[in-house]
């Protein structure tokens, strides 16, 4: 990096960035990536140093792997942290002081998987998957479609959990709209084929999502943010769009600003990518334009492969981020999230903001198999 690209990422990422009682020291968050590296979803101590680390390598913003909610059918893993029970809250209350200590702000991102929860796996075995319809992300019948009892008790766990996180200390939340999971099969018509109040046209099926949202607003007070995370694309459907169009994104993003979210952080495989025909804009660009709220941007940052690679195992190498300034330097988001990078060296904030990218570490796939 020359001394003017390194001039340029000092400038503009150690900005600080504030939303309502959370400030973050820089425009550097790490991306949620979940890690299962917490047995009978308690993260340990090792999970706590994990966190912390990135966070003394000068990341502002920790967004947390996926953590289950309080619903059964939540989860699909027993090595996934989960976000209720007091030996769970005792292990996030070390990872909060953890990063607090080491100078970084952290946020839990709040998790259910809905219908891609595999049939008889922990923790919860019998637990069915539920989702919006009954059928899997391709279009076979899978688990069951929610009833109002359902969706009434899952909405209470989102919010139950959001006012766990302000307890325990965090400094916001994530909800996890994207990528196909339960709140996400919701918002996409080729998984919510409803016919009820929660089912329709684009408006109609942001419903569920609203509602959360709502609920976890009335359950923490005016000091504490919710951050959104939602996708175009979904982990079985990669070309999938829920909006086709900027008006087709308004219709989305509208109910779910109005309930109250504070970010959108829009997740995409490769930022850099344009949404929509004649606009550069990527999708932070455009949900900020759109919404008008602060978005964090997201999609193989200083990497030159995204990670789909990585679970081909593949590796990546480290790249420059200067199309990344030039999208930051016009405001196009406010943050920018890190992911297989920050595994790879806990460090990459620092190095990047000080000019030292030569000494960055590149990602190998072989690094998913340790928290270090």
């Amino acid at each position: 990096m020359t001394d003017l690209d390194t001039d340029r990422a000092a400038a503009t990422l150690s900005r600080p960035f504030s939303v309502r009682g959370l400030t973050s020291r820089n425009r550097i968050a790490m991306a949620p990536m979940t890690r299962q590296f917490s047995p009978e979803g308690v993260p340990g101590r090792d999970v706590a140093d994990y966190y912390a680390r990135r966070a003394a390598g000068g990341v502002g913003l920790i967004i947390t792997e996926g953590t289950y909610v309080d619903h059964d059918s939540a989860g699909t893993s027993d090595r996934v942290p989960r976000f209720h029970g007091e030996d769970a809250f005792a292990g996030w209350a070390e990872v909060v002081d953890s990063v607090h200590g080491a100078g970084g702000a952290i946020i839990p991102q709040l998790w259910h998987v809905g219908v891609t929860r595999t049939e008889g796996a922990p923790p919860v075995a019998d637990a069915e998957p539920v989702g919006p319809s009954g059928f899997s992300l391709t279009g076979e019948p899978k688990g069951r479609a929610m009833t109002q009892k359902d969706l009434d008790d899952v909405i209470a766990a989102f919010a139950d959990a959001a006012a766990a996180a302000e307890r325990l200390g965090f400094d916001g939340v994530e909800l996890h709209g994207a990528h196909g999971y339960l709140i996400d099969q919701f918002l996409w018509a080729g998984s919510n084929r409803r016919t009820d109040a929660y089912g329709g046209d684009l408006v109609a099926r942001t419903r569920f999502a609203a509602e959360i949202v709502a609920a976890c607003r009335a359950a923490v007070s005016d000091a504490f943010p919710l951050f959104f995370r939602m996708s175009q694309w979904k982990m079985t459907a990669y070309e999938a769009k829920l909006a086709r169009t900027p008006a087709e994104l308004d219709s989305l993003l509208t109910p779910l600003a109005e309930a109250g979210v504070d970010v959108f952080h829009a997740s995409t495989r490769r930022y850099w990518l344009p949404e929509f025909d004649d606009s550069d804009l990527n999708l932070a660009g455009w949900v900020r334009k759109i919404s008008g709220r602060p978005t964090v941007t997201v999609g193989s940052v200083g990497l030159d492969g995204d990670f789909f690679n990585a679970f081909a195992g593949n590796d990546s190498g480290v790249t420059g981020i200067g199309r990344l300034l030039d999208r930051m330097e016009r405001d196009e988001f406010d943050m920018v999230a890190v992911g297989r990078a920050l595994i790879a060296d806990p460090e990459w904030a620092a190095k990047t903001l000080r000019g030292r990218t030569g000494d960055i570490t590149p990602f190998g796939a072989e690094m998913l198999k340790t928290l270090r």
